[in-house]
C-alpha cells in the first residue's frame, strides 16, 4: 500500500478519468430535474437543492465508463432523502478538478448571471462538461435563487497536491505551504458564500469539510501530520460557516471527515490509485448532510429480494406503505389493490362491478380505471397507460389491482422511481 501511496504521488492529481457519463449526466440531469418540477405547477411546494463544488458533488468515481449509468453520488442520495419528505428537486453542478479558487470565479459568474469561459472559471480543468457549465451560469442563478438548500464541497484539489508532497518537504515547509493553502481558502470560500449569499439570502448552506484520504498503514509516521492538516481544514471551515451563520439563514459544516477516520480504505477508492468515495462514501457523506438538514438518514425498511415478493418498497407522504394486500409487479409497473390505494393517498373512491371499473377522486381530480382497458380517464380525458389493471384472487377474495403510477400521477401526485432503494416516493 505505502508503493500504492508513492505512484499516486508520482501521478499526481491529473489522472482523473475524463469520461462520457458525466456529459450526459451532469447539466442535463440537472436541467431535467428543474423542466419536471416546472410542468408541477408553481401551486406545489417543491424543495430544492442546489449543489455546487467539486468532483466529489459530481459523483465521480473511477472506471465510470457506462454512459448509461448517471452517478450515484450523495447529492442524487440527498435528492432521494428530499423525496421522503415532500416534492423535490436536484440542480447538481459539480466539477471535476474545481478547487476554491474556480469556486470563487464561478459562482461570482452566477451572482452577476453571466456566461463566463471554461478558463475564466479556472484553467485547465478536466471537465468534460465545463464548457456546458460555463455557458449555464444564467440558469443556474435562477435556481440558485429559488433553492432552500446549497450543498458545497471544496477545498480537496486545493491541498491534495501538498499531501501528495509530503515526504519530499520537511515539516516546516509542509506547515508553510499548508498555511498559504489555508489561507487561500480561507479567502475565497469566504467571497463565494458572499457570492451566493447576494443571490440567496436564505437558503439552508452546507459547506462540507475534506476527509484526509490516506490509510495510516500506508503512511505510517505521516499520518499524524496529515491528519492534522485535515483537521486545520475542518477548523477553518467551520470558522467560515460560524461567520455566515444568522438565524433564519443558516450557514453549517458537513462534518464528513471524521466518518472516513480508520476508514480510509473501504471508503475511497485509494487501493485504486484514487481519492474519490466508494459508493459507501458517498453514502456515509450523504447522511452527514441528510442528518443536518432533516434530522435523519432513511432507507426503505425491506427490499424484494424474490420473484412474487413485494416489487419495491413505496413510500407515500413520507411513510412507507405496508399494506395489507401484497404489491404486485407486471411489466415493471407496481400495482396495488383498489382499498389500500385509497387508503394511501387519501382518496376516496367506489367500484362499478357493471363496468368493471374504479372511480377514485382526490380533490379536483377523478381518475376513472376500467379492468382490462390501456387507457385511463383523468377528468374525463384519456390517457394512456402500459399494462391496465386486473382482477386478482387474493384468498377467497377478488380484489382489483389498479397501477400504482399512473393512477398517483392522474391524481396530480409526483411520482419520482429510486432504482438504487428500489423505491417509489409518491408526494401531493
Amino acid at each position: 500500500m505505502l508503493n500504492t501511496w508513492r505512484k499516486i504521488a508520482a501521478a499526481g492529481t491529473s489522472g482523473l478519468l475524463l469520461l462520457a457519463i458525466l456529459v450526459s449526466a451532469g447539466a442535463g440531469y440537472a436541467k431535467a430535474e428543474e423542466a419536471a418540477a416546472a410542468t408541477q405547477g408553481a401551486e406545489q411546494d417543491i424543495f430544492r437543492i442546489v449543489a455546487l463544488g467539486d468532483s466529489i458533488t459530481a459523483g465521480y468515481e473511477p472506471g465510470m465508463t457506462d454512459v448509461n449509468v448517471k452517478p450515484y453520488g450523495y447529492a442524487e442520495r440527498l435528492l432521494e432523502q428530499g423525496y421522503y419528505h415532500g416534492r423535490s428537486t436536484l440542480g447538481n453542478y459539480g466539477i471535476l478538478g474545481l478547487t476554491s479558487t474556480g469556486l470563487l470565479n464561478y459562482t461570482g459568474a452566477i451572482k452577476d448571471g453571466a456566461v463566463i469561459t471554461a478558463e475564466g472559471i479556472q484553467a485547465g480543468l478536466p471537465d468534460p462538461r465545463i464548457e456546458q457549465f460555463a455557458a449555464l451560469t444564467p440558469q443556474i442563478r435562477t435556481e440558485l435563487a429559488q433553492a432552500d438548500l446549497i450543498t458545497v464541497t471544496i477545498g480537496g484539489n486545493d491541498v491534495s497536491s501538498l499531501f501528495l508532497q509530503y515526504k519530499q518537504l520537511t515539516d516546516e515547509d509542509f506547515q508553510a505551504q499548508l498555511e498559504q493553502r489555508l489561507s487561500a481558502y480561507n479567502t475565497n470560500v469566504k467571497t463565494a458564500l458572499e457570492n451566493i449569499r447576494a443571490v440567496n439570502p436564505q437558503a439552508t448552506i452546507l459547506l462540507a469539510d475534506q476527509y484526509q484520504p490516506a490509510p495510516k498503514f500506508a503512511v505510517k509516521e505521516a499520518y499524524p501530520k496529515l491528519m492534522g492538516a485535515a483537521e486545520r481544514l475542518t477548523a477553518m471551515a467551520d470558522s467560515i460557516a460560524a461567520s455566515f451563520d444568522q438565524t433564519g439563514a443558516p450557514v453549517r459544516v458537513a462534518h464528513i471527515a471524521k466518518q472516513f477516520v480508520g476508514l480510509e480504505g473501504s471508503l475511497t477508492h485509494i487501493i485504486s490509485l484514487d481519492f474519490h468515495p466508494t459508493q459507501l462514501g458517498y453514502e456515509k457523506i450523504a447522511r452527514v448532510f441528510a442528518e443536518l438538514q432533516w434530522g435523519e438518514y432513511r432507507t426503505p425498511s425491506a427490499l424484494a429480494t424474490a420473484p412474487g415478493s413485494a416489487p419495491m418498497s413505496i413510500v407515500v407522504k413520507g411513510t412507507e406503505l405496508n399494506t395489507p394486500n401484497k404489491p404486485v409487479i407486471k411489466n415493471g409497473q407496481n400495482f396495488l389493490a383498489l382499498r389500500d390505494v385509497l387508503n394511501a393517498v387519501g382518496a376516496s373512491g367506489k367500484w362499478d362491478r357493471k363496468t368493471a371499473s374504479a372511480t377514485i377522486v382526490y380533490g379536483d381530480r377523478t381518475v376513472v380505471i376500467t379492468i382490462g382497458s390501456k387507457y385511463i380517464k383523468v377528468n374525463g380525458e384519456d390517457q394512456a397507460i402500459d399494462t391496465p389493471a386486473f382482477l386478482q384472487n387474493v384468498g377467497k377474495e377478488e380484489k382489483t389491482y389498479l397501477p400504482l403510477a399512473a393512477l398517483a400521477t392522474g391524481l396530480g401526485f409526483d411520482v419520482k422511481y429510486s432504482s438504487q432503494l428500489k423505491t417509489a416516493f409518491i408526494n401531493p
